[in-house]
């Protein structure tokens, strides 16, 4: 099914007029099957990421299918051995939004990959609280969640807005000539080609102080 107008992604896009930083990667991959499983953040040793959002579309499968992508099973069978199924949460534009009827396609996909299917009306990036309190009650922390997305605008947006850790798919099962994927490229290179711009990187939460009077 066609994704739908994304609202969301629009009124949100206008944050990259302020701080075109905040799309940005902290890692990135060609394709799935590229990905360094369990993640690692570079130059953070002391970071242990215990929660994965994952995109669907073109990130893990083909755009409008919602199986895994053929050569990327090995690399799946890795993450899904790696960490917890709880752990691990498809948010996807088209399944388990309102577009999709009666979470239908969310349904297919949980049965053939084994992982809980996100569901929202609010589209990427807009669906961060849904996600973080999701993770909460598994007691995982923002900066202790990962964002793997094929799209700068959407997924790594979603990342940075979440104080979370985002994993660019820069070309995915094949390269996109839509619109906005070619524009998040070039908007990519320039960034990171033609002056020294770096990702937004989510603080470590420090404990809350303890009141004065306190017993």
């Amino acid at each position: 099914m066609p994704q739908l107008f994304n609202l969301s992604a629009t009124l949100n896009a206008s944050r990259l007029l302020y701080n075109p930083a905040l799309c940005l990667p902290h890692l990135t991959a060609s394709s799935f099957d590229q990905l360094t499983i369990p993640f690692q953040i570079p130059d953070r040793p002391d970071v242990r990421i215990k929660g994965v959002v994952l995109d669907k579309d073109n990130c893990f499968a083909r755009d409008h299918d919602d199986k895994v992508w053929p050569n990327y099973e090995q690399a799946w069978k890795k993450l899904t051995d790696t960490y917890p199924a709880r752990n691990l949460l498809i948010v996807s534009n088209s399944a388990g939004t309102d577009d999709d009827v009666n979470h239908e396609q969310a349904q297919v996909l949980e049965s053939k990959t084994g992982v809980t299917v996100l569901r929202h009306s609010v589209k990427k990036p807009g669906c961060l609280d849904e996600i973080k309190r999701y993770f909460a009650d598994l007691d995982v922390k923002p900066n202790e969640i990962i964002v793997v997305g094929d799209r700068l605008f959407t997924d790594m947006l979603m990342a940075n807005m979440m104080g979370s850790w985002g994993c660019w798919i820069s070309t995915g099962v094949e390269l996109s000539n839509k619109m906005f994927p070619k524009l998040e490229r070039e908007l990519y290179n320039r960034l990171v080609t033609s002056r020294p711009a770096a990702p937004w990187v989510p603080p470590t939460p420090t404990p809350a102080p303890t009141p004065a009077n306190a017993e």
